[in-house]
Parts: structure tokens; sequence; C-alpha cells
């Protein structure tokens, strides 16, 4: 079976840093991949995105040697499943809660008789090898995201459950089950101090712990902090960001203005 280079990195100590796809079309996904992140997930929640999307983009970036994971649209056995035998390296499932919700995601992503994973893997065959079904267990990761007021207050029984591979922070969710503004890369004390604890509980548990950022400059402050798993730029923000610098270096034109500029909020 073809090695889950995330898992590598992460097994070696070493942070993989990602990219971010709600654009759905498979051009889209194959230029982010040829940009040299370890990974790239395909936003099936709040991207623009449904399964018939996503298998193209999942064959895309098979045409490089980037990692591919997909946001599942919620804690759903199915569709875990699905993406899976389509070709995705790891799941990244939102807004778990417990234990018994952290317990369902892994077994969604494990075969018998350590989950409940179905046998029928089909593009994934060509794309990991004929032995998937003996190696996929070790190499398909199960990410869970902590960020609800629940999974705040439950994060250590979340992330010691067997067969989480890392907890991924939504920073907006969990900005909002603060009671905050959905702010990314955020500042508050009170989103700062759970950030920490999330990762501190990581730690104990000896899990991956990830996070999304909007900037380099977040990004780099939690390498440095630990975190393994950090989302530099989604598709969209990249898109706009460069286009709205290079309209602003031009002289003597002014530029329409975009009702709702975009940002990375949804995460």
């Amino acid at each position: 079976m073809r090695m889950n280079r995330v898992k590598r990195l992460w097994r070696e100590g070493k942070p993989a840093v990602g990219g971010w796809l709600s654009i759905p079309h498979c051009f889209a996904a194959e230029v982010m991949a040829h940009t040299g992140l370890d990974w790239l997930c395909i936003d099936m929640q709040h991207g623009c995105i449904d399964y018939s999307d996503a298998v193209p983009m999942l064959t895309a970036i098979s045409t490089t040697e980037v990692v591919p994971f997909v946001r599942v649209p919620w804690n759903e056995p199915s569709m875990i499943m699905r993406v899976l035998d389509a070709g995705a390296y790891g799941v990244i499932v939102p807004m778990v809660s417990n234990r018994a919700e952290a317990e369902r995601a892994v077994a969604a992503c494990r075969y018998p008789p350590h989950g409940i994973r179905s046998n029928g893997p089909n593009r994934v065959l060509m794309y990991a090898g004929a032995d998937y079904q003996k190696h996929a267990d070790r190499e398909v990761a199960c990410v869970v995201m902590i960020e609800t007021p629940e999974g705040i207050e439950k994060m250590d029984e979340i992330v010691s459950t067997p067969g989480v591979d890392a907890a991924y922070i939504g920073p907006t969710d969990l900005a909002l089950a603060l009671g905050l503004p959905p702010v990314m890369d955020n500042d508050e004390p009170r989103h700062v101090e759970t950030v920490n604890r999330i990762l501190e509980a990581c730690n104990r548990a000896g899990v991956v712990a990830g996070i999304h950022t909007n900037s380099s400059k977040f990004s780099q402050r939690y390498i440095d902090q630990g975190f393994k798993m950090v989302m530099l730029v989604p598709d969209r923000v990249a898109m706009s960001g460069y286009v709205k610098a290079e309209v602003g270096r031009l002289a003597g034109w002014t530029p329409l203005r975009p009702a709702a500029p975009p940002d990375s909020g949804g995460y």
C-alpha cells in the first residue's frame, strides 16, 4: 500500500502543512496540489462540493505526492466510508463533542474487528495498491474536530479515544462555542487559552493537534507551538487575495469593490 506521507511525518514528530479546497473543480485541486503542500482537504461541509465533485478532485490530487483528505459534512458513517473508498487517505469529522461521537468516527474508518467499515474499496485500490485492505487501518487518518461547548468540556475523553489520530480546531466555530465573534486568526485571551488546552490534551493523549489558519504568521506560530497539522491557505482565499493585491498595485484605475470580500470564515 502507498504510505500515508502525512502520518509518516507525524510519526517522525514533524509538522504537515496543508491547504483547503472549497472550489468544486478538479483543475483547481490539481493546481493547489502542485504548490508544495503536504496535504489538501476537500471540504464537503462548507465548500461547494458534493461526492460527484470530490471523486475527480481526488483523482487530480493523485497526480502528485500530496496526501488527500476530505472533510465530510457530518459524522455519518456511510459518507466517511464512501470518501475513503474513493481514495481519501484521511477524513476530518466536524463537531465531535464526546467520546461516543469520536468512537463513531473511528469505527467508520476501520475495518472489522477494529471498526464497522464495509469492505468495498473502488478507486482507492488504484491509488493505494491491491493490498489496501491489509494496511488501511494503519495508514488512514481519522481526524476529529473539537469546536463545540461540549467538545471543549470533554476534550480529554475525545482525544483519548482509541483510533483517533488527530484533533483539529476550527477557530471560528471554537470562538462561537466560547461566546466570542467568529474570528479566524484569533488573539482573544479566552480563545488562545482554549487552543492551548486542546494542544495540551492532545500531547497528553499522544495524538496530533491540528488547526486552521488564515495567514503564514499564525501558521508559523502554531507550528512553533507544536501543532503538527496546520492549514495554511484555502483555494478561494489564495485566489482572491492574490488578485486583490495585484489590483492594488495598479495606478490610474479605480477597481470595483466586491459586495462581500471573500474570507476564510466558516471553519
